[in-house]
């Protein structure tokens, strides 16, 4: 492999995990506090789990975009429109965590998290059509994201709303 492309397979694999580094901070502050306060169900992975797993999967769908880039013709060919796919999901993946854990929003971060796994899923089919190691590698992910919305949605149902920061449909949902 020649060293400009090394640069790009680097560059690819790098732009993830920015994201992910700017959330592994917004998620350092909220650790102690009110994620600690939260109800979770039994399956909750321990905390050390959640950054190796996450850097591990931001580095294999970078390398995935590289492929697909490389393999479909970069941005005027047929990767075209699985890197706009990739671009969406990667915009939902790094929205989830301030949802989450920044405001605190128990529901929206599980619509959130469904419409991240359903990109997931359409970014890896896309991407096996242009490059099949490509799409393999967004398996994982794939399995990641659909475990983490059972685990997001477990969560939400574990911590009802307070009556002061419920929604209005919230409250009603209660009242029934």
């Amino acid at each position: 492999m020649q060293k400009s492309e090394i640069v790009k397979v680097a560059g690819a694999v790098v732009l993830p995990q920015l994201g992910g580094f700017v959330n592994g901070y917004l998620t350092k502050t909220q650790i102690d506090g009110w994620y600690r306060n939260l109800n979770f169900p039994s399956f909750r992975p321990p905390n050390w789990v959640f950054g190796p797993v996450w850097t591990s999967l931001y580095a294999g769908m970078g390398y995935a975009s590289y492929l697909v880039w490389k393999t479909g013709g970069g941005f005027d060919g047929a990767a075209r429109g699985p890197l706009i796919l990739y671009g969406t999901q990667l915009a939902l993946n790094w929205a989830w965590t301030p949802i989450f854990f920044g405001m605190h929003q128990l529901k929206w971060s599980v619509v959130e998290i469904l419409a991240l796994t359903g990109s997931v899923a359409a970014t890896g089919v896309a991407f096996y059509q242009v490059n099949k190691l490509a799409g393999y590698l967004f398996v994982p992910y794939f399995a990641w994201c659909a475990f983490a919305s059972v685990l997001n949605y477990s969560i939400y149902k574990l911590n009802p709303p307070k009556e002061s920061t419920a929604t209005i449909e919230e409250v009603h949902e209660k009242s029934n």
